[in-house]
């Protein structure tokens, strides 16, 4: 609900009524023709608000809503999920804590309200509408009903209700719930839908078959827009994607063997970006980077940073941040600090609390607990809250070395009430633990 438009009279009557599962019937109808008349708004806000009413378990309270989230890493069974459900058995992945008949619920209620509003009302539908029911209807797992219901608005008069923009924000959706088998088979039948697919949906695909390791599929599809005179050839990002995907999923293998293929088809990708004339930009140089500075690979990383500073393309905090996890990991406290400090100089990027954090936790097991504490405090003058374990692990420090006094209250203070405050952003509700007690358990 936060951030999010303020719902309408007739919205917030017509999503009462789904809830309590009531009929669409003459009364109902009478008392939202007399609220205001339907327009292409109000049917939207109604769809996307069916999701986040039926299909979100009670556990989803207080998750985060951003977009950094654990992709899942696997094909759903949607059968096996099912008997699962029937079963008492706990269900893991996306799905997990979902009351499917709920969701059922949702399903139902979705589709008779979309052609509720359009035979009762004469509501013409558009693309808008069309893509939030098609939406969903992926979110709550009805493929059968998915496709019936795309093909029949794609029959409807001279089209224009199903686009290529639409099919590409569903196989998104489907991409993000795991049923990436799903998403494919709606890409492959694009052309059912009478819609050409472009750029932007090959990158959405391959993005979807990476996030599940399905590598082939993807490099199959970019071999495919590779062949001269292809309608759609690839881009930047089709490139970034498969990089990017290497170097992060290949690290979650936990297999050496696995972790240096992908790594080198990582580098094979972007010699062959390139060979064919294409510039990198600065996400997929960090992107690299970041995989060869978590496999210890710092020579390489170094070649690429210079080689990045040649081409004219000015590095991030990102970049540097994957130099100063590496130095710090291996012990070279002093060339992290030197990283952090030519970021700074060179106006690169203002340091965050991601770039001081392995710096002080390397600091800390070196001893150094000086320099730990200086860091700290410039972390804090610069506008950044440390996580609460690194500040527990400079108190600690201060505390075997006896120098409790270096840390002055001011900053306690300043610390306390910026993770106090970081609890309430993410839960979203007032924290059950008093000020009292959090500094009781802070100072242990």
């Amino acid at each position: 609900m936060n951030g999010s438009k303020p719902f309408k009279p007739i919205v917030n009557q017509v999503l009462a009524a789904m809830l309590k599962n009531q009929p669409f019937d003459s009364n109902l109808a009478a008392s939202a023709a007399a609220s205001q008349p339907w327009t292409a708004d109000s049917v939207s806000q109604v769809l996307i608000s069916i999701p986040r009413f039926f299909f979100q378990s009670p556990r989803s309270v207080g998750r985060q809503t951003g977009f950094r989230h654990r992709a899942p890493l696997k094909q759903r069974n949607l059968r096996q999920e099912s008997y699962k459900f029937h079963n008492n058995v706990l269900v893991l992945g996306p799905a997990a804590h979902r009351d499917l008949d709920k969701v059922q619920l949702g399903s139902d209620k979705a589709l008779e309200f979309y052609y509720w509003v359009e035979t009762r009302f004469r509501f013409a539908h558009n693309e808008r509408t069309c893509r939030e029911m098609a939406i969903v209807l992926a979110r709550g797992n009805r493929l059968k009903a998915l496709w019936d219901f795309l093909k029949e608005m794609s029959k409807r008069g001279s089209g224009g209700l199903v686009t290529t923009g639409s099919v590409t924000c569903l196989i998104k959706v489907l991409g993000e719930e795991g049923l990436v088998n799903d998403a494919l088979a709606a890409f492959y039948r694009m052309k059912q839908f009478h819609c050409k697919p472009d750029v932007y949906a090959y990158n959405t695909i391959i993005y979807a078959l990476c996030r599940v390791g399905n590598f082939n599929k993807a490099r199959f599809l970019l071999e495919q827009m590779e062949l001269p005179g292809f309608r759609c050839p690839p881009d930047v990002f089709t490139y970034t994607i498969l990089i990017s995907s290497y170097c992060r999923y290949g690290l979650e293998t936990g297999c050496r063997k696995a972790i240096r293929r992908r790594l080198w088809e990582a580098n094979h990708m972007f010699r062959n970006m390139l060979f064919r004339g294409f510039v990198p930009d600065v996400v997929t140089y960090n992107s690299l980077i970041n995989g060869c500075c978590k496999t210890y690979r710092i020579e390489r990383a170094l070649e690429l940073f210079e080689d990045m500073n040649k081409r004219g393309c000015t590095p991030n905090r990102v970049t540097y941040d994957s130099f100063i996890r590496y130095y710090a990991a291996v012990n070279e406290i002093d060339k992290a600090v030197e990283m952090l400090w030519k970021m700074q100089n060179l106006k690169h990027g203002m340091p965050t609390s991601s770039s001081y954090t392995p710096i002080i936790h390397a600091l800390c097991e070196a001893g150094r607990i000086i320099d730990a504490r200086d860091f700290l405090v410039e972390m804090i003058d610069g506008g950044s809250i440390p996580r609460e374990y690194t500040y527990k692990l400079v108190c600690y420090a201060l505390n075997s070395a006896g120098e409790v006094n270096l840390l002055d209250d001011d900053v306690r203070k300043t610390i306390k009430d910026g993770i106090v405050s970081r609890y309430r952003q993410t839960m979203k509700v007032k924290p059950m633990m008093s000020r009292k007690g959090y500094d009781s358990m802070v100072e242990t």
